[in-house]
């Protein structure tokens, strides 16, 4: 790749984003793989591109490293249209799943691999190397092969070979999917540690929830090659603009409904919610996440509270720092409704199967959008 010494940063008042996709769609034969992208990423920011296999997030990445060329659209890096420069013209690394080291190469060697192709001096590579070797916690690797590290060990050297001729972006394919859980885990915050010093612009694709939750300053959530929403993790969680992402992005309860007012119709009873837009009897489906029902006892049904709705414990799951509880409700019908409580929670009110409570549902965490959306 080019080699730059923008290594990111925060952005100017007033200054162009970093990163501009306009307009960009993807077609392989009659297959539309990517439509109408639009996407700006400032200086420094971590993006991830999150989204269920086949939506489109990993040919969005190809197109902007130039290895699958978009069909249209404009692509705009640093003020400059990089849309027709073949991979080698621009300005990113790049870390694949697979890690893609050479066998053949010790872990020094492959560091050094794209700074031996810029012709710089043998002693300023060295010493680039050993930085990079420190950075990445693998001082003592330098002279082993690729085969005697760990998957955890062997794409930290990827991402040292990644960013060593110090590129204006960097980017990340599915870097964490080959990794057991606990060293995904430890992993994704030493990248985003290292991210965060170095302040180089990263776009990420994951399918992996929770990853992009806990790296991403943004997150461009896709499906079916569209941009069904982008935010911080925060927005995406807390205020879903679809159904499809509220679904996406952690669990939810969903139950069919017909907007009345302000309130939602459930059975014989009616939610007050916080949604807005929608006109009298429009069907809708409600979602509530299921720590966001929080449970009382029985007694609370007779103080005339709002969103409250008899239930009975059917089951009951320990998951560590909660109980996942599957709740009926004659409200309900057949659709069940799971709550995670906290095992506080489950103390005082001494939950088992069987337990009969109220669940309150809040009002500005019941989502409702359009039915069928």
């Amino acid at each position: 790749m080019m080699t730059s010494d923008h290594t990111g940063g925060a952005q100017a008042a007033g200054a162009a984003p970093y990163l501009q996709i306009k307009g960009l769609w993807k077609a392989f034969g009659d297959f539309l793989a990517l439509k109408d992208i639009n996407l700006d990423i400032e200086a420094g920011e971590f993006i991830c591109f999150l989204g269920p296999s086949g939506c489109g997030k990993t040919t969005l990445l190809r197109a902007v490293a130039g290895l699958d060329p978009q069909t249209r659209g404009n692509i705009r890096q640093a003020g400059v249209d990089i849309s027709s420069l073949p991979p080698s013209r621009r300005d990113y690394g790049i870390v694949f799943q697979s890690y893609a080291l050479f066998p053949n190469l010790t872990v020094a060697r492959n560091i050094a691999f794209g700074l031996e192709n810029t012709g710089r001096p043998k002693a300023e590579i060295k010493a680039r190397v050993a930085e990079l070797l420190n950075l990445v916690g693998l001082p003592e690797q330098a002279d082993k092969y690729p085969a005697q590290l760990s998957g955890g060990q062997q794409q930290r050297i990827a991402l040292a070979r990644a960013i060593a001729i110090k590129p204006g972006l960097l980017l990340l394919d599915e870097p964490l999917s080959a990794l057991d859980a606990k060293v995904r885990v430890h992993l994704r915050h030493e990248i985003k540690g290292l991210q965060r010093k170095l302040g180089v612009t990263t776009i990420m694709v994951t399918h992996d929830q929770e990853e992009a939750l806990s790296m991403a300053d943004r997150i461009v959530v896709m499906n079916h090659g569209t941009v069904e929403q982008i935010g911080t993790p925060t927005q995406i969680y807390r205020h879903p603009a679809t159904l499809f992402v509220a679904d996406f992005i952690g669990e939810t309860n969903k139950v069919a409904s017909v907007f009345k007012g302000s309130r939602v119709a459930l059975g014989n009873l009616s939610l007050s919610t916080a949604a807005t837009g929608f006109a009298e009897g429009d069907a809708v489906t409600i979602a509530v996440r299921p720590e966001d029902v929080v449970p009382h006892s029985t007694a609370v049904m007779g103080e005339g509270g709002l969103n409250m709705l008899p239930v009975t414990i059917t089951d009951m799951e320990f998951l560590g720092s909660f109980w996942r509880s599957h709740l009926r409700s004659p409200v309900l019908g057949d659709t069940p409704l799971i709550a995670n409580f906290s095992i506080n929670a489950v103390r005082r009110l001494d939950m088992k199967p069987g337990t009969d409570l109220v669940a309150e549902l809040p009002a500005e965490r019941v989502l409702v959008f359009p039915r069928g959306a």
